[in-house]
């Protein structure tokens, strides 16, 4: 029996997904097909609202469905104070603690010769604006502990050198209840390294 090629062609697009693999996304197809029709049409509906509705924050970059996000119009924030991230899901950890007061600046990616992603490619020329324009006084790079995310930490806290900046990156290391012996050398390094007076 040959397959059909309505369920091919959704199974291609559920494996476009992040983490999704042929069979999953064969499976996302078989079960569509046992929904109700009112399910079926809300799915459609929310995936179409979703590409409609949410976009990049003017200001720092953020997931948002304004121009601005709730934390950029949010006159209670710091401006002064600003975490930078790769990406605007990276923002939500952050969000979380509920301890942090500042905004937030969204790169876009990171430095990647490997994957083609350059300077210009991410919103750097907008963070050195915001740093001018906001008077910033402190610049946290939160950007993941992987080779690009080094070098685009590296590169922001290069070019920002000579301003009235304090950069700092985040600390990285052990987490609560992990053991030593199942630490990689990468992480047991940046723990050494990020270690604090007690």
């Amino acid at each position: 029996m040959k397959n059909l090629k309505s369920i091919d062609r959704l199974t291609e697009a559920f494996s476009k997904l992040p983490g999704v693999g042929h069979k999953s996304a064969e499976k996302m197809a078989y079960s569509i097909l046992e929904m109700n029709d009112n399910n079926v049409y809300e799915l459609s509906d929310a995936l179409k609202d979703v590409k409609e509705s949410v976009h990049h924050c003017k200001e720092c970059g953020a997931y948002c469905e304004n121009d601005i996000c709730e934390v950029c119009s949010n006159p209670d924030r710091d401006k002064t104070r600003i975490i930078v991230v790769s990406y605007p899901r990276d923002i939500f950890p952050f969000e979380k603690l509920g301890t942090y007061n500042g905004v937030y600046h969204v790169l876009g990616g990171v430095l990647s010769a490997v994957n083609g992603v350059g300077v210009e490619d991410l919103r750097i020329n907008e963070l050195i604006e915001k740093v001018n324009r906001d008077s910033v006084k402190e610049l946290i790079i939160a950007t993941n502990p992987t080779t690009e995310g080094e070098t685009t930490a590296l590169y922001i806290a290069k070019i920002l050198e000579n301003m009235p900046v304090n950069v700092t990156r985040i600390a990285y290391g052990l987490p609560m209840g992990g053991h030593l012996e199942y630490t990689d050398s990468l992480t047991l390094l940046k723990s050494l390294e990020g270690r604090k007076k007690i």
